[in-house]
């Protein structure tokens, strides 16, 4: 579309499928300038001018010198970096998971937040709990879990404020359901680093959570042990606390994560 008018009605999504099109051609290419990515396009140079501009101002595509071409920028890597920090937190977790399932005995699991849920996404057992149930794969309430909690605790504020604005559904007679007393716990979490759900989601069922960093410091899953509740008193707590801050630190590790 080569016209001024068709231009004008390009609506949001022709204009985010016009500014993809914009980063296939730079990695095919290498770089490009304004005529060609407008040639590329079939539009106005005006108007490839203003998608790159918006583009770089995200840093997705940077100039390459005065009145240069442009070229893939480093925001690009950035999210390429998170997306495969997804992708070695799955790999990377089964092997965290069973090694700490093998030293507690109990069960482990890695959790994500996904869409207001908590989704499991590796699971290890211990010794002890050869007849714990399979969570991978299952999505849990995010206030009623202590991997939940974790997970609700580092979310952005907006986002949190968001979820907490929803009903909290019950599940036990000890599921925290009054948005304030949430808020308070979350606190405690952020600053303790580690959450804690004792008979929340289910009768008899203990478990403690700590978050897992990824490369840009932010928590992008929980590690979690559980198990029943004559097998997890709260005193047990601290110690499994120390163990599961320790495993949690060697994986954010090797997902690229330094603390400063």
């Amino acid at each position: 579309m080569r016209n001024s008018e068709a231009e004008k009605g390009a609506g949001p999504v022709q204009s985010v499928d016009r500014a993809i099109s914009v980063l296939e051609l730079l990695a095919r290419e290498g770089e490009a300038g304004i005529t060609e990515i407008a040639t590329e396009l079939g539009v106005h140079k005006s108007t490839a001018s203003r998608l790159v501009g918006a583009l770089e101002a995200r840093n997705l595509v940077e100039q390459l010198g005065p009145r240069g071409k442009y070229a893939i920028g480093f925001g690009i890597v950035r999210l390429a970096g998170s997306a495969m920090g997804r992708l070695d937190l799955a790999r990377l977790g089964h092997d965290a998971c069973s090694a700490l399932a093998d030293t507690l005995g109990e069960t482990v699991n890695i959790a994500v937040s996904d869409d207001g849920v908590a989704i499991n996404v590796s699971q290890a057992f211990g010794a002890a709990s050869v007849t714990a149930r399979n969570w991978t794969g299952r999505r849990t309430p995010l206030h009623a879990t202590s991997s939940g909690k974790v997970l609700l605790a580092y979310l952005p504020e907006s986002v949190r404020e968001s979820l907490l604005g929803r009903p909290l559904e019950r599940y036990t007679a000890h599921t925290t359901v009054e948005a304030g007393s949430l808020r308070a716990e979350l606190d405690r979490i952020r600053r303790d680093g580690y959450a804690a759900s004792f008979e929340e989601l289910e009768v008899g069922m203990h478990a403690i959570a700590v978050p897992v960093f990824g490369a840009d410091g932010r928590a992008i899953a929980a590690m979690s042990a559980s198990g029943p509740a004559y097998r997890f008193p709260r005193e047990r707590v601290p110690r499994l606390v120390t163990q599961l801050t320790d495993a949690a630190a060697e994986l954010s590790s090797q997902l690229g994560h330094f603390p400063r």
